[in-house]
């Protein structure tokens, strides 16, 4: 027998057979109508001090109420006079407060904080407290509905997580629609896109805070992922078109609990790991989480280990009853064998898992250390000021052999043959943040607003050190074993390598924003928006003499200066024809800066380039909301993407071509982009819980000098769709204490089409004659991955065992041509925790 915790039971927010009507706030009532209510407002708090979302609110006696929103609030019209207001939900103590309600005037309530029931309830599972429409994702900084955001969004929960036994990113990411790998240079990282652009560093986050991908985060710690697909410049600046990801992780708890688990696998991959949280000591005004892992693994691939340990503390406050702070930071060192696959002959993939062509003594070491504090005060029940500082430092050591390349690797009497060489880099980086959001509704005549305003600085310090490359010896890439040779010259190894460039760089932007929807009606909103972005890109690149006698001596610089500024505004309009459907159209835009490097035909700086979005789609909660079905179609267009000046066309020499800048560019390509996405995820319904999606996409150029035109961009797969199925046995065997705690469950994730190696150019002569380009695509065979797993939970103990890639498919995730990657085999896991 357990106590059922209020923060576990936001299913349906309000106890079984109430029915109640939502009320509006923004809806027009005739001025006679008018004089005889009034409003009352208020906030509904967990008792861990998280807003308590989708609880029910209403008056006693009446039909009359509201559920609360994301951030907890609520918004209630009712009559004049005393009324006692109830709050509402199951496992909690229901609570009332009187209060006068004058006509035409708003009545605010103090905060509702919800306690823990007596009453005692048998072996309760809750799971999938909210659809897909519910969800309001914190990466979009303002406290509205997804069905009135005119954006795709998704979120994918804990629950989901735990189900699939998720242990890499690539993992979480098979339950969304159009947002896949597109790479995994070096075996180091999973590279993420999305309708056709690549998220780096920028368009990734964690609690709202940019960090660097270059490393494989920790699935064990997050909460959930959320996903802002399309563009979010607006918000965060500087971002590619495709979409961001927000990783949330675990957060304190007044309630104590927590969990350890030990989970093995193939491979010899073995990870324990623990989850504790309280409050601290008999404190109901601090709370913490301590939550981390150790994990070590061999591979698939012959001479590949891993070595990774994290460490997530997180610690809130809660300063006064209406400002809380959140104290939290992590540690992640990784360690690793770098690996850049089986290499091509030709831009021909030989077919092979475990072929591994690096050196015995290469590794990759990382080491990221993030802190961040979030800072909430609530102004009033409609205003709220949000402040984030953060620091992240990120260092990372690479000691490898260098990649195997198409283009010098040629058929013929020498057929796979490589001359290996060793290479080494040191990269050191400090990123720091300070953001300000302040956001609030109100209402302008009978129009209702919910505002953002917001400011944002960030910089970041990188130094990046190289050595010099030298040759190590000769390989076949088809037989590693076939060693050809050392030669004469070769240093001894990675540590005999001499400085080349070290280059620092001092990053620093700047934005402003402010974002407003409107409710037009009760069923017609606007979201209009627009930032101004501001960014410094100066670097230094010192390069060390050649000579073996001046080694690491000092060195010439030569200073980068780049300034860009930009405006990225937003609008869209959501109609809703009923309260569980909504048609939204938008337009944004965003920019992409150009690296520093690059020049136009006389040297100076190119300004950034713009990229437009337009997306429609419909979004729907149906069956009284388990099950959400959204569809989006999108329209993505850089009309001036920067591309390098030929120095001849087809009618002869180009005459924008400058020789004392042979390696200029010039805007004067354009990319488009265009697909269809579809979501769909179901709440738990008698057991049954599912997932699925689908995308296509196609980007390609469809204007340019240099590549033919509807030319394909390479790693986008021209399809994707996603399956996961669980089901719970608990219903069906509802009196039987052993079996109710069974489930199974089975994913399946399908890649389509997809192009690697390097787009084919148009070359020219000097008399406009086309040349054959040595340059060519790689084409990648498609996959479907089949998961299936195996729960059994029974008191405090469980276990779920999985067998991934049941099909045993092979593919390959590839870098231009120069990192292929071949996805893991058949695998099986076997997960066993205990709650505390």
């Amino acid at each position: 027998m357990r106590h059922l915790f209020c923060s576990a039971l936001l299913i349906s927010g309000c106890l079984p057979g109430v029915a109640l009507a939502q009320s509006n706030p923004h809806h027009h009532e005739n001025e006679q109508h008018r004089k005889a209510v009034g409003t009352v407002t208020g906030r509904v708090l967990l008792a861990d001090g998280q807003p308590a979302e989708q609880v029910s609110v209403r008056i006693k006696g009446s039909e009359r109420g509201t559920v609360t929103a994301a951030d907890g609030s609520f918004v209630l019209r009712a009559p004049a006079g005393w009324q006692a207001i109830a709050v509402t939900c199951l496992g909690c103590v229901g609570q009332e407060v009187a209060v006068e309600v004058r006509p035409g005037q708003t009545a605010e309530v103090p905060p509702f904080t919800l306690a823990r029931g007596e009453q005692q309830l048998s072996e309760v599972t809750v799971t999938g407290a909210k659809s897909l429409n519910q969800r309001t994702p914190s990466a979009g900084k303002m406290p509205i509905a997804p069905l009135d955001n005119p954006q795709a969004t998704l979120t994918i929960e804990r629950p989901v997580l735990e189900q699939q036994q998720a242990l890499r990113l690539s993992d979480v990411l098979a339950n969304v629609a159009g947002v896949y790998v597109m790479g995994a240079t070096g075996g180091t990282q999973e590279e993420i896109a999305s309708r056709g652009f690549a998220y780096s560093s920028a368009n990734t986050f964690k609690n709202g805070v940019r960090y660097n991908n270059g490393i494989m985060p920790e699935v064990s710690s997050l909460e959930r992922m959320e996903v802002l697909k399309g563009s979010a410049a607006i918000l965060y600046g500087n971002v590619a078109a495709g979409g961001i990801l927000n990783l949330v992780t675990k957060k304190p708890q007044f309630e104590r609990g927590g969990s350890v688990g030990l989970r093995l696998g193939s491979y010899g991959f073995v990870k324990p790991q623990f989850d504790v949280y309280g409050a601290v000591g008999e404190s109901q005004r601090v709370a913490y989480r301590l939550n981390g892992t150790w994990e070590r693994a061999d591979s698939y691939r012959d001479g590949v280990s891993s070595n990774r340990v994290y460490v997530n503390p997180s610690v809130l406050f809660r300063l006064t009853p209406k400002t809380e702070l959140i104290v939290e930071g992590d540690y992640l060192r990784d360690n690793r064998t770098p690996d850049f696959g089986i290499g091509t002959v030709d831009y021909q993939v030989s077919e092979s898992r475990s072929r591994f062509l690096n050196t015995a003594d290469a590794t990759n070491a990382t080491n990221q250390t993030s802190a961040t504090a979030t800072l909430t005060t609530r102004l009033s029940n409609s205003w709220q000021l949000r402040a984030v500082g953060a620091f992240q430092r990120y260092a990372n050591e690479l000691k490898s052999a260098s990649r195997p390349t198409a283009n010098v690797i040629k058929p013929g009497r020498n057929y796979g043959n490589w001359l290996r060489s060793l290479q080494r880099t040191e990269t050191g980086e400090n990123y720091y943040l300070a953001q300000l959001d302040l956001t609030g509704t109100f209402r302008t005549g009978g129009i209702g607003h919910t505002l953002l305003v917001g400011a944002d600085a960030d910089q970041y310090n990188t130094n990046t050190l190289t050595y010099t490359t030298q040759a190590y010896d000769s390989v076949n890439i088809l037989n590693p074993d076939r060693q050809l040779g050392r030669p004469k010259a070769t240093a001894s190894g990675y540590d005999a390598l001499r400085y080349n460039t070290r280059t620092l760089g001092n990053t620093r932007r700047a934005g402003f924003y402010a974002q407003d929807l409107l409710s037009l009606t009760s069923n017609l909103k606007l979201l209009a928006g627009l930032r101004w972005s501001y960014q410094e890109t100066p670097s230094d690149v010192y390069t060390y003499p050649a000579a073996p006698a001046a080694a690491n001596g000092p060195a010439t610089v030569r200073e980068n200066r780049r300034y860009d500024q930009a405006f990225s505004p937003r609008v869209g309009l959501v109609f809703q024809p009923v309260k569980t459907t909504a048609l939204f159209a938008s337009y944004s835009n965003s920019f992409a800066p150009q690296a520093n490097t690059v020049t136009d035909n006389q040297g100076g700086s190119l300004p950034p380039s713009l990229i437009d979005q337009f997306e429609v789609g419909i979004k729907n909660d149906l069956f009284k909301g388990a099950l959400s079905a959204n569809v989006t179609a999108y329209h993505i267009v850089n009309n001036n993407q920067a591309q390098t000046i030929q120095q001849y066309l087809g009618n002869g020499l180009n005459p924008s071509y400058n020789p004392n800048f042979p390696s200029a560019q010039e805007l004067a390509g354009q990319v488009t982009s265009k697909g269809v996405e579809v979501d769909v995820q179901s709440r738990p319904v008698n057991g049954i819980s599912f997932i699925a999606g689908y995308s296509y996409n196609n980007t390609a150029y469809t204007r340019s000098t240099l590549y033919t035109d509807g030319s394909r961009l390479r790693y986008n797969p021209a399809h994707t769709a996603n399956l996961s199925l669980f089901y719970s046995f608990a219903n069906v065997f509802a009196n039987n204490g052993w079996l109710r705690g069974l489930s199974v469950g089975a994913t399946g994730y399908y890649v389509g089409d997809r192009l690697a190696g390097r787009n084919p150019r148009l070359l020219y002569d000097k008399d406009g004659k086309l040349l054959t380009d040595t340059n060519k695509y790689l084409s990648l065979p498609n996959y479907v991955l089949f998961d299936a797993s195996v729960g059994y939970a029974y008191e405090r103990f469980s276990v779920r065992v999985k067998m991934a890639n049941l099909l045993n498919e092979l593919s390959y995730n590839v870098h231009d041509d120069n990192s292929v990657n071949p996805i893991a085999p058949r695998t099986f896991a076997a997960t066993l925790s205990y709650k505390l």
